[in-house]
């Protein structure tokens, strides 16, 4: 069957855009089965939402990786956890921790961390290089191509094609690794029908703030979900995350925050500084060395599809990522990418 694949994609490469977990993971199973496969992505290098952004080192030189995009990752899926063991055996990732606390509500309401009350769920997983380093990892030796922005996927009679930097390109087929409000923007809109992206539910957006100090003012934690707080979702001590105990606390703003400042989202950092403060310590926060502020716009699907990926076989287009699938996380991502990569060899070798 690989053979049989590899020789029907000969002609022109399958297209993947989309540089995240979901379409690293798509590529990576085409190019191991010997099709050639180009990804194209309009970043500067891969990751997607697991971003990661070097940002100094509080109190020190240099700079280190903080994670800007998802937090963290869990492991149920024998293929996922393959892959993760052998990024553990090399380095690339660790086991961050079992529990986190829960906050609920806002500091205005008297809500305040208590350090002794934790709540058990699985192994969060982490990188000391930063979460982008494991895409990175997926796509090594992939032929991947940074700064690209497709415009358009053009889907009729022959091959789809990939328009976008001034030119076209055709493809044995395209795969649109992003959220579907932006699949559905590139795509012709009988196409986003029947793939089921157009229209649908609105994505919620997020701004994650970063800030350094030289050294903790925080109570010891991993991290701590933020319930019914018009203010914050989440924190984590990056530190403690990457391993290196940088005092470094990474916040996600609300939705209902995010939402309001998706053009300024520097102007989210004092209101979320001030209520980590009060939540954290039940005072002011001192003042942070350096911050740094980094918007989503689409940060999160809040229903899912209930199917691994969308194809559709008229036009040889295929939609992946964290909204397919059980669960909108990264392995729900890596999962989709993978499995739509199996199901394109198929159609390639038939």
């Amino acid at each position: 069957m690989v053979g049989a694949a590899a020789a029907a994609a000969a002609a022109a490469p399958v297209a993947v855009v989309g540089a995240g977990i979901s379409g690293a993971a798509c590529a990576r199973v085409l190019h191991d089965a010997g099709v050639p496969v180009r990804v194209l992505d309009r970043a500067r290098v891969p990751g997607g939402r697991m971003a990661s952004r070097r940002l100094p080192v509080p109190g020190g030189e240099g700079v280190r990786p903080v994670d800007t995009g998802a937090a963290y990752f869990t492991v149920s899926d024998p293929a996922f956890a393959a892959v993760v063991d052998a990024w553990r055996a090399r380095g690339l990732a660790r086991e961050w921790t079992q529990r986190l606390h829960v906050v609920s509500g806002a500091a205005a309401d008297g809500a305040r961390l208590d350090p002794g009350s934790t709540s058990t769920g699985p192994v969060r997983w982490a990188a000391p290089a930063g979460l982008r380093s494991l895409v990175a990892d997926l796509v090594a030796g992939l032929d991947v191509v940074q700064q690209h922005e497709v415009e358009a996927v053009v889907a009729g009679p022959g091959a789809p094609r990939v328009e976008g930097a001034g030119r076209a390109g055709s493809a044995a087929a395209v795969v649109l690794a992003m959220p579907d409000p932006q699949a559905a923007d590139l795509l012709p809109v009988d196409v986003a029908a029947r793939l089921g992206v157009l229209g649908g539910w609105e994505w919620q957006p997020a701004v994650a703030v970063c800030a350094g100090w030289r050294q903790r003012w925080w109570p010891e934690l991993d991290g701590a979900f933020v319930n019914d707080s018009p203010l914050l979702s989440f924190v984590a001590d990056d530190g403690r995350r990457r391993g290196d105990g940088a005092a470094v606390l990474v916040a996600h703003a609300a939705p209902g925050l995010a939402a309001g400042h998706l053009e300024d989202p520097e102007a989210v950092v004092e209101p979320v500084l001030a209520e980590l403060g009060l939540l954290l310590a039940g005072c002011a926060a001192p003042p942070p060395e350096w911050t740094y502020a980094h918007r989503w716009s689409l940060a999160r699907s809040p229903k899912q599809h209930g199917r691994p990926f969308g194809y559709d076989a008229a036009s040889r287009v295929g939609v992946c990522g964290d909204a397919w699938g059980p669960a909108s996380k990264v392995e729900g991502a890596f999962l989709s990418g993978r499995a739509l990569g199996l199901h394109l060899l198929e159609r390639l070798a038939g």
